[in-house]
Formats: structure tokens, C-alpha cells, sequence
């Protein structure tokens, strides 16, 4: 397919976009060591990467680099992620919690998260792919100049329009699926329609006022329904059969009754 000359951002475009982290580190609240714990989350696929603790000057150069920075209580020292393994976190956003007491770090690795070499410090981990973060910035440019950005002028055409180009992607997808069943090289194609498709859907469902949130609760809806329907059901004795036979009474037995 012909690609849009402005595409949008991937996940670090959009927090540099966005200036970064509006809060203050100075106003974060720490412990009596002078830490802050820090949940580092992969914007990508949801999963949380790994668990650490950053001091305010952590918090800072994260913020003013861009780069994930920690404080190592074993080596009572500051450090960047990926110094050493090339393995960094970029910074996608940070937020802190309602307290002020801990931080999320939503971050795009750049490699495995964990020392052991896993994608993160909590293994097995199913999350795979979140499109939350790809939904907000389509619905930040709900109200963008069309003529700077393809999501405003796919809205502002109008659902029927939107529906009309899910249909072509979801051809061009189908066309590559078959392409790379008999050529595994032509993958990537068919990871690009797939994109391309789900790039597509989202802003279709934003324009007919449907959230991801929506279509998040009925696949848990479904699955909980399905998992449901797996377990196995306990019927309990049939209402004609015998019940047990009662217990010979034991000597003593309903004296103090």
C-alpha cells in the first residue's frame, strides 16, 4: 500500500512530543534513604519489564536524558540502564502515583529487560501487544490541522470513508498472509499490512465512539465465558439415588444430647 507522508509517532516520538514527564522531581515523595520505587513497563506490549529504585538524581537524569536512570542499593551508586549491556530503556512516559510515592516508567527496551537475559524479570509473561498508548495519540489528533496529520484527515472524511479504507487493509493483509505462507522472507510484509490494519481499526472505532477499553471488556467478557464453560461442573447426587448409609451408632454416642 502507499504509505501516508506523516505517519505518527512510535511510542518514544510521542513522549518527546509531548515534552516529557510534566511533574516535578523535586515534589516526589522519598523514603528515608532518599529512593523512590520505580515500575518499569513496556508501552508496547503492556508487560512490566522489571522493579527497581531510583533518588531524585535518577529521577532527573531520566527525565532530562530521556534514558532510564536507577540508583543500585548493592552498589550504593547511580546508573543508566544499559551502561554496560547496550540494553536501555527509552523513555516513553513517566508517571507518578497517587501518592507521590512511586513512579511508572513506561519505556521502549532495547533489548532484554532482566540480567538473565529474558525480555523481562517476571517470566513467564503473556503480555504481548497494548495498543492504549497508540489509541491516545490517535485521539490527540482528533482535533489537529488536516492537512498535518493523516488520524485528522482519515476523521474528519467521516466513518464511511474510515470503514471503507479498514476493508482495503484488511485485503492487503489477507494478500500478504498468503504471500508469506509459501515465502518466509515476505513476513515483514505481512507485518506491515497487520499494522496497518490495526492502525486503521483503532481510528474506525474512535470515530463510531467505541474505546479500546470497550473492546478490552468484552474480550475479557468472552474468555471469562469461555473459561466458564470449560470447567468441569460438579453435578451432585441425583435426586432418586440412595443417600449414604447412616454411620452405626458408636458407644457413648448421643448421651449428652
Amino acid at each position: 500500500m502507499s504509505r501516508d507522508p506523516s505517519p505518527e509517532p512510535a511510542p518514544q516520538q510521542e513522549a518527546h512530543e509531548k515534552g516529557g514527564p510534566t511533574f516535578d522531581p523535586a515534589a516526589l515523595r522519598y523514603d528515608e534513604r532518599g529512593l523512590i520505587p520505580v515500575i518499569v513497563q513496556d508501552v508496547a506490549s503492556g508487560a512490566v519489564l522489571m522493579f527497581a529504585f531510583a533518588d531524585r538524581q535518577a529521577v532527573e537524569l531520566t527525565v532530562a536524558t530521556g534514558q532510564a536512570h536507577f540508583w543500585s542499593r548493592s552498589r550504593q551508586a547511580l546508573w543508566r540502564k544499559g551502561e554496560s549491556s547496550g540494553n536501555t530503556l527509552a523513555v516513553a512516559g513517566l508517571t507518578a502515583d497517587c501518592d507521590g510515592d512511586a513512579l511508572l516508567l513506561r519505556a521502549v527496551p532495547a533489548g532484554p529487560a532482566c540480567h538473565r537475559g529474558t525480555r523481562s524479570c517476571f517470566e513467564p509473561n503473556p503480555a504481548r501487544l497494548e495498543l492504549g498508548w497508540l489509541a491516545a495519540v490517535l485521539d490527540s489528533r482528533r482535533d489537529a490541522e488536516p492537512a498535518a496529520s493523516y488520524t485528522a484527515r482519515l476523521l474528519s472524511a467521516g466513518v464511511e470513508r474510515i470503514a471503507q479504507k479498514v476493508g482495503e487493509e484488511a485485503v492487503e493483509t489477507v494478500v500478504a498472509a498468503l504471500a508469506a505462507a509459501g515465502a518466509p522472507h515476505r513476513r515483514s510484509e505481512l507485518v506491515g499490512e497487520a499494522c496497518d490494519l490495526l492502525y486503521h481499526l483503532l481510528v474506525l472505532l474512535s470515530a463510531s465512539g467505541v474505546t479500546v477499553d470497550d473492546v478490552a471488556a468484552e474480550l475479557g467478557r468472552r474468555h471469562a465465558a469461555a473459561a466458564a464453560a470449560r470447567a468441569p461442573v460438579d453435578p451432585g447426587p441425583h435426586p432418586s439415588a440412595p443417600g449414604p448409609e447412616p454411620a452405626a451408632e458408636q458407644p457413648g454416642q448421643g448421651e449428652h444430647s
